[in-house]
């Protein structure tokens, strides 16, 4: 079924283009992300697709049979009502059962309750009421009664992504669901159970994320929009990378040939005489053509730095004994550590540990309770925080890198400019001269970021530098990065991100408790897991889950049961036949794909691994379906 249509789509902003004459098809099943460096028109993109803004030219055509649901970086809501209210404001038939179905609750209305209970099953709110238990607990939302107005940032993210979840499940329309970087302000167990959610969920997705690993794991087609043109690439990111770098090889090579071949007509321009016939003209637009093409600037993908870093002394950073707390709640412990010259290190734990006042503390922004901390003289700290950006409104990007320095020296004695530096980091010559307030979210960000490496510290100390930073960007950071010479501390939630720099990890644990684990981050969350699953049995674990479900105090729907049908048991017989066949399928595909270089074939095996894919899903949720009318799940 064919969800959305659009053909030569193209939308500017002055002078400036974000696309031109693009064209795709969403049809159900899809899990699209959508990958482009910021200013590029994702966001205007979506925004069209919700009806929200109006293409320059071009149609979009959305099956009049379906929904679209955003998940936007703006949360709406009132913040007089209650978690359970703001849930409840759901406007779908199912929602609306459970609400009479709660109210019946305490009616003597003998009717009323019959009623209550007839729109339950009519609707299948039983099976929603269900849901909604488990998307609660499992975005740690327990306290139904708390004022929305209350919530942290983070809160209110899990808040509306367990409505939206609910929404799609309640709404037997077909759904187009819209995701906006979902995993900001989410820690890892949670950015965990959300891609474990989706991915085996039977739904049609758009996503926008900077979470490869996520990416990866949720979505099976990539969508990259770059230099005003859209290109579709089936298969994993690594697919992406390939067919990208593929493209920009061939691009290269026609900008070769048409230099050589602008070199030859330009002597000849210069000959012609001012009349000039019809022939001339014709050759004269191809020259002109010829010349845009020669002139195409590649040089954002051809810079390597070498870094001449302030100079690091023989101290660099100690913590003796740390001890911090507000109230009750310990942050830090006893805690010592003495940082490393050109250490990079990870710090990790959930929301509200104390990863943030470490780095505060650290910095003399806050004292700590007791201990110690001493600081090399030579340190220079370059902080990259979640506050954002200050400058004036209408200072031009170029003028505020320059206000920090004129160059940006390397080691071989040579420098870049401002300009080259700014190029580096994706801002092209039209941007680098318009006013900082005309910058996207994320190209203001992206400026913060430049700013604070331009100022060529020694000791960086990032906290979560990858929200609402495009993939673009992050390869150029992390390539940054994997280069910096100095000490290195990041707190962050992006998988990812951290496996590729970091090779140590300090893990806020709760209760004041810090582990000094050298390996990288998916070593720690490996040793971590097997830890959990040795010291908690499985059986305990049901045990909290029901627990938690308890607390959220929604009314648990009656057990059903019921015997299969013959057709029903044949297809049962069937399904569990045919799934080890198609795992296997999937995985000789895969390793294919791992081992193949052609691109047709990549494209062939990839359709393949989709066609499969789907299938393998369709028969899980079939086989789920049916193994809960056994009533045996």
């Amino acid at each position: 079924m064919n969800y959305v249509s659009a053909e030569n789509l193209t939308k500017s902003y002055g002078i400036k283009v974000l696309f031109e004459n693009i064209s795709f098809h969403v049809n159900e099943g899809d899990k699209i992300a959508i990958v482009a460096k910021n200013g590029s028109g994702k966001s205007t993109l979506l925004k069209i697709l919700m009806g929200k803004e109006i293409a320059d030219s071009g149609t979009v055509v959305i099956n009049k049979d379906i929904q679209v649901v955003l998940f936007d970086q703006e949360i709406d809501f009132d913040p007089r009502l209650s978690i359970d209210e703001f849930m409840m404001t759901l406007d779908s038939a199912p929602i609306r059962a459970l609400k009479n179905y709660h109210q019946s609750l305490h009616s003597t209305d003998n009717d009323f309750i019959e009623k209550a209970l007839l729109e339950m099953e009519a609707h299948k709110a039983w099976d929603l009421e269900n849901e909604m238990k488990q998307i609660l607990s499992q975005l740690k939302i327990t306290d139904l009664e708390a004022k929305m107005g209350t919530l942290s940032g983070g809160q209110i993210k899990r808040v509306a992504l367990a409505k939206l979840l609910t929404e799609t499940r309640a709404e037997h329309r077909h759904t187009l669901l819209i995701m906006d970087e979902p995993t900001n302000h989410l820690d890892v167990e949670m950015v965990e159970w959300l891609e474990n959610y989706l991915s085996k969920a039977k739904i049609t997705l758009l996503l926008v994320t900077h979470d490869r690993y996520f990416l990866d794991s949720v979505c099976d087609t990539i969508w990259e929009m770059e230099d005003g043109n859209l290109y579709v690439h089936n298969g994993a990111y690594a697919t992406y990378l390939e067919n990208k770098m593929i493209r920009e090889e061939n691009l290269n090579a026609t900008i070769d040939k048409a230099n050589n071949l602008y070199r030859k007509e330009l002597e000849w321009m210069r000959r012609q005489p001012k009349a000039r016939t019809t022939k001339s003209k014709s050759r004269i637009d191809a020259f002109y053509d010829t010349e845009k093409v020669a002139k195409t600037d590649t040089r954002k993908q051809g810079l390597e730095l070498d870094f001449e870093m302030k100079r690091l002394g023989s101290k660099i950073l100690e913590l003796h004994h740390i001890d911090k707390s507000f109230g009750s709640k310990v942050l830090l412990k006893d805690f010592s550590y003495q940082f490393q010259r050109g250490e990079k290190v990870g710090i990790v734990g959930k929301n509200g540990a104390g990863k943030s006042t470490l780095l505060n503390i650290i910095q003399g922004f806050e004292k700590a309770d007791n201990g110690e901390i001493e600081t090399g003289e030579t340190i220079h700290f370059g902080y990259f925080s979640q506050k954002g950006l200050q400058y004036k409104e209408d200072e031009r990007v170029i003028d505020f890198i320059k206000e920090a320095a004129e160059y940006y020296p390397l080691a071989n004695g040579k420098s870049l400019s401002a300009s080259q530096f700014l190029r580096l980091f994706l801002f092209d010559d039209q941007t680098q001269y318009s006013p900082i307030s005309k910058l996207s979210g994320g190209e203001k960000r992206r400026l913060h970021l430049m700013y604070i490496l331009y100022q060529n510290p020694n000791f960086l100390i990032f906290d979560e530098p990858t929200n609402d930073l495009d993939l673009p960007t992050l390869t150029v950071l992390e390539n940054f990065l994997q280069q910096f010479q100095g000490s290195l501390i990041i707190v962050s939630h992006d998988r990812y991100f951290m496996d590729r720099i970091v090779d140590h990890i300090l893990a806020f644990e709760g209760e004041g408790k810090i582990r000094d684990f050298v390996g990288t981050f998916s070593e720690y969350r490996e040793t971590r897991s097997k830890e959990d699953h040795s010291e908690k049995p499985s059986s305990q674990k049901t045990e909290s889950v029901k627990e938690t479900v308890a607390a959220i105090n929604i009314p648990p729907s009656p057990a059903k049961k019921k015997k299969l049908s013959f057709k029903e048991q044949k297809e049962l017989e069937t399904i569990e036949k045919e799934m080890p066949e198609l795992e296997a399928r999937r995985t000789s595909i895969l390793e294919h794909l791992n081992n193949e270089t052609d691109y047709e074939k990549i494209a062939k095996l990839s359709a393949d691994l989709e066609s499969v894919s789907e299938k393998l899903e369709n028969h899980e949720m079939r086989w789920l379906e049916l193994q809960e009318m056994l009533g045996e799940s």
